[in-house]
């Protein structure tokens, strides 16, 4: 690698999991550097499935050390439970690392996002409810409750003393909604120490290490670009930073260690959620990629919104991550179309766009051009070897990375992890 992040370079779901899973197995340590139990990689090993949202990919591989940056806000609870799902199923969590300046998500942080999300009604972002937003919110109003915090017990219930009684202010008198009782929080965190204790570490130290040792770094970014807090589609957006940049201050490295930002998307595009959507198709077309792509949120359960690839986004997101290659998933699935298109540019008001809009407000109104290619119509999921995919389907990746500008080099033909062709 050495070095390398890997990303989503749409609006999250790409598939990233299968891929992360895949240089896995020639990694040393995989990071996760943001987001929290809101994240959702799926990956498929033979006749399993294994749906992580929490825990790093990696953690099926017993040569790799899964490390929780502090970029991201950890539920004790849901780590313990994926911890013991993962269990059953044999594999083990022992050696998952956790950072010490990770952010805890609290139970009134849950309950605040709940219940905003349902204040705001027709308005609502559409969040999983998990209280990542809440928990973000509290790390950057210099309030919230750290990982370490828990191993001091004094420190830890001065500040859910003075957080509680704010939080219950708010759900009490803006909310209309009972006060959360302080024991019972503080008995159910501090009885968490013990158990996460041999998790906790310096991980911005033990990942530093790692790179200066030459040793292989992978770096696994949860949703997607366009999700990002300040490069996405604001507000529907998550709380934290998937793009590249993100990466070192997640966990505590200089930007100059990284050697690869490779971006995940898919053949097509999707999102969860509301938000804008230009090459969204309301029709027919649109509602076979979803059944046929199985597109729904691996967190939430939610049906997707799906439509044509989107190289206006794509070009976006290669700009401001700074991808130098691509991995592009779920080209199997346009296998059932005669014919695929790409957006190249948007029109909107009389203008074109071949780069995204400086005011979001028109994504809403952009009508997208597009380019049309034939299709393929072959089942291409049992193929091993790029130059056996059917021309029409080398043509549409080929185009694909004409106009993306990076090198495609990973192809992925269906969810198993042989199937997976690399280019170059």
């Amino acid at each position: 690698m050495p070095a390398s992040i890997i990303l989503g370079a749409q609006w999250g779901d790409e598939g990233k999991g299968k891929i992360t899973d895949l240089l896995s197995e020639r990694a040393d340590v995989v990071i996760r550097y943001q987001g929290g139990n809101n994240a959702g990689h799926t990956i498929v090993v033979g006749d399993q499935k294994f749906a992580l949202s929490l825990i790093p990919s990696g953690v099926l591989y017993p040569t790799v050390t899964p490390v929780i940056g502090n970029g991201v806000v950890v539920d004790p609870k849901w780590f313990f439970e994926e911890k013991e799902i993962l269990a059953k199923r044999g594999i083990d969590a022992s050696n998952v690392k956790i950072s010490n300046n990770a952010h805890l998500i609290m139970p009134y942080h849950r309950k605040l996002d709940a219940v905003i999300e349902r204040f705001l009604g027709n308005a609502m972002i559409g969040t999983t409810k998990r209280g990542i937003g809440p928990a973000y919110t509290d790390k950057f109003s210099r309030v919230g409750i750290r990982v370490q915090d828990l191993f001091d017990e004094k420190i830890f219930l001065e500040k859910l003393t003075a957080s509680l009684k704010t939080k219950n202010k708010i759900l009490m008198k803006v909310y209309n909604q009972l006060p959360m009782d302080i024991d019972e929080i503080a008995d159910e965190y501090l009885g968490y120490a013990d158990a996460l204790a041999p998790h906790v570490a310096d991980t911005s130290l033990l990942v530093y290490e790692a790179v200066r040792d030459g040793k292989n770094v992978l770096f696994e970014g949860g949703q997607g670009t366009l999700l990002d807090i300040d490069h996405g589609t604001y507000p529907f957006v998550t709380s934290s930073n998937p793009t590249a940049g993100g990466a070192p201050v997640g966990i505590g490295i200089g930007p100059t260690m990284i050697d690869k930002v490779i971006g995940v998307t898919k053949a097509y595009i999707s999102r969860v959620g509301t938000g804008p959507f230009p090459t969204e198709l309301n029709d027919e077309i649109g509602d076979r990629m979803i059944d046929i792509g199985g597109e729904y949120g691996v967190v939430t359960g939610r049906r997707s919104r799906c439509g044509w690839l989107d190289m206006v986004a794509l070009r976006y997101s290669v700009r401001v991550n700074g991808l130098t290659e691509i991995a592009l998933t779920k080209l199997d699935i346009l296998s059932h179309f005669d014919t695929v298109k790409i957006a190249t540019a948007y029109t909107a008001g009389g203008e074109k766009y071949t780069e995204f809009p400086r005011q979001q407000g028109v994504l809403y109104h952009c009508t997208p051009e597009y380019e049309e290619l034939p299709g393929w119509n072959v089942d291409i999921s049992k193929i091993d070897d790029y130059d056996d995919l059917p021309a029409n389907a080398r043509a549409y990746v080929e185009r694909m990375e004409e106009l993306a500008g990076v090198p495609i080099k990973t192809v992925s033909v269906g969810p198993g992890r042989r199937a997976t062709l690399h280019r170059g």
